[in-house]
């Protein structure tokens, strides 16, 4: 990378810690057909959604990975580790919770516990973009965030396609 770009890079970085991804994921989230969208995208293509939005809010600061950074792998861990067995707990108690109060109070704990998780994700996340150098701006005439995240997971079905424009279509530029 030259000193141009390196210096673009940074000047681009500067603006993630005044648009904090945990803000930017609980609004992006909020908008029409991004729920269905992502969690489309995690339960068929493996996709977490956490990364997920995160490549969505690196893309929005028209930043995007030129490689992928070490704490990366360790994020994952936390990821599959804390955050899926909570999910899964979730998800095998929906059907308990229904007729009885006692299962939805303790569905709705592991809800809470769920999301604190993977706030910490996000904030994880947001760290290892602010302190990594595996950043790259992204050139004027950048690909468009459909091709950019079907090259990188290697999304090839077509409703995964749909997920992905419509993440793009919700996603406002700065």
């Amino acid at each position: 990378m030259n000193d141009d770009s390196s210096a673009t890079t940074a000047a681009l970085r500067t603006g993630l810690t005044t648009d904090p991804l945990w803000d930017f994921a609980l609004a992006f989230y909020g908008r029409p057909g991004v729920e269905p969208a992502c969690l489309r995208l995690q339960d068929e293509a493996s996709i977490d959604v956490c990364e997920l939005l995160w490549h969505c809010w690196l893309y929005r600061h028209r930043l995007v990975l030129a490689h992928e950074p070490p704490g990366l792998a360790a994020i994952r861990r936390w990821q599959r580790d804390v955050t899926l067995p909570l999910r899964s707990l979730r998800r095998q108690l929906k059907a308990e919770a229904s007729p009885g109060a006692g299962v939805a109070e303790v569905r709705r704990k592991i809800q809470q516990a769920e999301l604190a998780a993977e706030r910490e994700t996000l904030q994880r996340l947001q760290r290892l973009a602010e302190q990594t150098e595996g950043l790259a701006a992204l050139p004027r005439a950048a690909p468009s965030l459909e091709i950019y995240l079907a090259s990188r997971w290697k999304l090839q079905k077509k409703v995964q396609l749909l997920a992905v424009q419509t993440l793009e279509c919700q996603l406002d530029p700065l």
